[in-house]
């Protein structure tokens, strides 16, 4: 198990970063550095001595947080901004179909589980809509609305 990156290198987080209840000050769950940010490594350490985690300087927030290697990429890599984020809450904006038999009607609700930024695609998520139970779906951005707090 290798560090990808090393002290002072320039970092770009690629999630949302909240407070897990150990950021001293902010409340649990209070958004801590929003994701596309840039920081820079000021520690590598290892936790349960099988994932890396890089204490990351973030000036701008003026905040060091903790943040695993899978949520980070280097700085003069792509990156491509994303509209949702893992966990959020959202809308089917049209039909979704398998071989041409829709699964998904349009309005049906979901809720991302991953998203994957490619270059050629734009930016796919992984939805669980409720009406689809155990069977995921790859959904493009423009495929896909915020659930407003009133519709849940």
């Amino acid at each position: 198990m290798r560090p990808r990156w090393d002290y002072g290198d320039a970092v770009r987080v690629t999630r949302n970063v909240r407070n897990d209840g150990t950021f001293p000050g902010v409340k649990t769950g209070d958004l801590l550095v929003r994701r596309g940010r840039i920081g820079h490594v000021r520690n590598v350490g290892t936790f349960l001595q099988d994932q890396i985690i890089y204490s990351v300087h973030f000036l701008d927030e003026g905040r060091l947080v903790g943040c695993r290697e899978e949520e980070l990429i280097g700085v003069d890599e792509p990156w491509i901004e994303s509209r949702y984020e893992v966990r959020q809450k959202v809308r089917a904006t049209q039909a979704l179909a398998i071989r041409g038999e829709v699964q998904v009607p349009a309005g049906s609700r979901g809720e991302v589980l991953n998203l994957e930024r490619s270059t050629t695609q734009g930016v796919v998520y992984h939805v669980h809509f409720d009406c689809l139970p155990g069977n995921p779906l790859q959904v493009p951005e423009a495929a896909l609305s915020e659930l407003e707090s009133g519709d849940e």
